[in-house]
């Protein structure tokens, strides 16, 4: 093509005849385009974080009212909670230095489980009396505040930096990242009636399978929040573990395994959890693996993989797939109809995996809020 021969006046339609208002009209938004076209998309996208933001922003406002009204309704506290209760939503937690990885486990534990320690024996500071199960709902309601406040402060800043410096490459990944933010947020908002009311929320699903198996057994509690029952199933020895229900709490279960495991000899360990489902999946889907199934931070994780490794036992999984938003609200009945299901797959991988006379631990993994044992 030759490119020397290109007519200009033919592309922008310049001929002698052509009117210079036409002209000027079309061909102004081109030049404003290249000289203003950041600024133009940083107020377009502006104003979709701005609702955002706000959206954000009364969600934090509901789950303090909401804490701050359960607290005064149910609970009876010695003095007004409000003054508390806020010094508790602006906590901060600093996690370890990782420069020198070797011992960061345990550092990163000690760090959360302080956190918890400290927030639990404030929370009862609170009150003339409150029972176990209110302590650990009130703790939950405090988390769940105190997480949203977090999420509206951190996007606000983000978007007040990017917006004071005219710098739209640093707001666009925020635009990007805000429909995952918002659908987490509004995930947490709307498990706040769920937990007030101490109703199972759709990760309790692995406790709930546990907490039946465990049903006409004794049960008595093995770790910090966790119950352990010993039962039988065809000449094998089983160990069934939860949180202890019907509190909001997901336990201890690495501190459990190692617990049972200093006097007994396992042979295999079986976990049961929800997990995310990824888009397209059916909710409420259930697969099996291999590997420790339980989330959170990864420190009981850690420790579940550390007692399986240096035992040789092998760690096999049953998921039941969900969405965040399922996850930490109401369990759905589809989820909850698959807990006699995910029972019998637990029987039959009992049966696959060992033999007479064997021992298998069996972890029910998650919250285990309003699901008794």
């Amino acid at each position: 093509m030759d490119f020397t021969n290109f007519d200009f006046d033919q592309l922008f339609g310049m001929k002698d005849d052509t009117n210079p208002l036409m002209m000027l009209i079309w061909i102004l938004p081109i030049i404003i385009f290249i000289f203003y076209g950041q600024r133009i998309q940083l107020y377009v996208t502006s104003g979709e974080i701005k609702k955002g933001i706000k959206k954000l922003g009364g969600f934090r406002e509901e789950s303090r009212n909401e804490l701050i009204n359960y607290v005064n309704k149910h609970l009876n506290p010695k003095d007004n909670p409000e003054k508390k209760i806020d010094q508790f939503l602006d906590y901060f937690t600093i996690m370890p230095v990782d420069m020198d990885p070797n011992g960061i486990v345990e550092k990163v534990q000690h760090t959360v489980r302080s956190r918890e320690d400290y927030t639990r024996e404030h929370v009862k500071s609170l009150f003339s009396e409150i029972n176990d199960v209110e302590l650990s709902k009130t703790q939950t309601l405090l988390e769940i505040a105190s997480s949203l406040q977090m999420i509206h402060k951190i996007i606000n800043h983000m978007f007040l930096t990017a917006k004071k410096q005219n710098n739209y490459p640093l707001i666009l990944p925020l635009q990007m990242i805000l429909p995952f933010i918002m659908e987490q947020a509004e995930a947490m908002k709307e498990a706040i009636p769920v937990f007030k009311r101490g109703q199972p929320v759709g990760d309790g699903i692995g406790p709930m399978v546990v907490g039946k198996m465990m049903l006409h057994s004794p049960k008595e509690i093995v770790a910090f929040q966790t119950a352990v029952a010993k039962t039988e199933f065809e000449s094998r020895k089983l160990f069934l573990l939860k949180a202890e229900g019907p509190g909001s709490t997901v336990g201890r279960p690495a501190d459990a395994l190692e617990s049972i495991i200093s006097e007994n000899k396992l042979d295999a360990i079986i976990m049961i959890d929800a997990a995310l489902k990824m888009e397209g999946e059916d909710s409420a889907s259930v697969a099996r693996g291999f590997g420790a199934a339980i989330g959170g931070i990864g420190t009981e994780k850690f420790h579940i993989e550390a007692i399986a490794t240096k035992k040789q036992i092998p760690i096999f999984s049953i998921v039941v797939k969900q969405s965040v938003k399922e996850a930490i609200t109401l369990m759905t009945k589809e989820i909850a109809d698959q807990a006699d299901d995910v029972r019998l797959q637990v029987y039959e991988m009992i049966r696959e995996n060992t033999k007479e006379g064997q021992s298998v631990a069996i972890i029910g993994v998650g919250n285990t809020v309003g699901v008794p044992q």
